[in-house]
């Protein structure tokens, strides 16, 4: 599918990590996929509790990762000291000479969050220590209050969750990427009836998320930088066509990241794009075909 987008960037403010946050050299991802090629999203981290994996999240500065709130459940918010965090990551199974890892030392969740909702499902992390850049750990750029996103616009989406109800990821589980449309919210309500503002939807041709990606990042490509706008949050289902990923959007909470991430602030982006109407029209009428889905997302950990 072609889209015709007009894609308006400006930059809110002078931020500390505009100048390195959504970089990606490694990236040359034009059309969807499965296996994501290695360093191809190097803010991507992946979240371990125990010795397993169970979200995912961005890195969003050199000390703070940005996730869901209903990652951090009781028993791991009050034990940080078994949260493991890897950064630079492209398999579970192998090794991977890219990656290093980080303890957790603070959490924070959203006061808004509701757990019955799942609005305001967002998260920080803070890590023990900073991590150096490289090619294959670089923050994401991070999409700023007014940002606007046209139905049909594709994004990509990234994680090690399941590829369906009870389908692990196979060996050697490498990280996966797809890429999906943005579907508005009205049509989006109409699936599950307590959309909010604070909510981003997208998926098509049965493209979507599944168990253990929450958390994790939904990007787009401005200019040469990639843009967090969404945060995995829920979805019902796998394979339900009719019923798009639903997740946090990112540019509701530009003020309340602020306020956490005072040194080094991520590098925020105003984005307004807006798809031509034929491809609009097309997006929504595949967004109806029954279609196995690649992934899909449950609020399950």
């Amino acid at each position: 599918m072609k889209l015709l987008l007009l894609l308006l960037v400006t930059l809110t403010g002078i931020e500390a990590q505009l100048d390195v946050c959504g970089q990606a050299p490694l990236n040359t991802r034009i059309v969807g996929g499965q296996d994501a090629p290695r360093g191809a999203w190097p803010w991507q981290v992946s979240l371990h509790f125990q010795n397993q994996s169970f979200c995912g999240a961005s890195l969003i500065n050199n000390l703070w990762l940005l996730s869901a709130a209903h990652c951090f459940p009781s028993n791991i918010a009050n034990n940080q000291a078994g949260l493991i965090v890897y950064l630079g990551r492209h398999t579970q199974q192998l090794a991977n000479p890219d990656e290093v890892s980080r303890n957790a030392a603070q959490i924070i969740l959203h006061p808004n969050y509701n757990t019955v909702t799942g609005d305001s499902d967002i998260a920080l992390v803070r890590l023990s220590a900073s991590v150096g850049f490289t090619n294959f750990i670089k923050p994401v750029c991070l999409a700023g209050t007014g940002t606007e996103l046209g139905v049909g616009v594709i994004a990509w989406v990234t994680g090690w969750g399941t590829i369906d109800v009870g389908t692990p990821l196979p060996a050697p589980q490498t990280l996966q990427e797809v890429d999906v449309p943005i579907v508005s919210n009205e049509n989006c309500n109409s699936s599950y009836g307590f959309i909010t503002n604070n909510m981003l939807c997208a998926g098509t041709e049965g493209k979507d998320r599944c168990r253990e990606d929450s958390g994790g990042p939904l990007v787009v490509k401005n200019g040469s930088v990639w843009v967090e706008v969404g945060v995995v949050s829920f979805g019902r289902g796998c394979g339900e066509s009719i019923h798009p990923g639903v997740y946090v959007r990112v540019s509701e909470y530009e003020p309340w990241i602020k306020s956490h991430v005072t040194t080094n602030p991520p590098g925020f982006v105003r984005v307004a794009s807006r798809a031509s109407p034929s491809s609009t029209i097309r997006s929504l009428g595949l967004f109806a075909l029954t279609l196995p889905l690649l992934l899909f997302l449950q609020q399950d950990v």
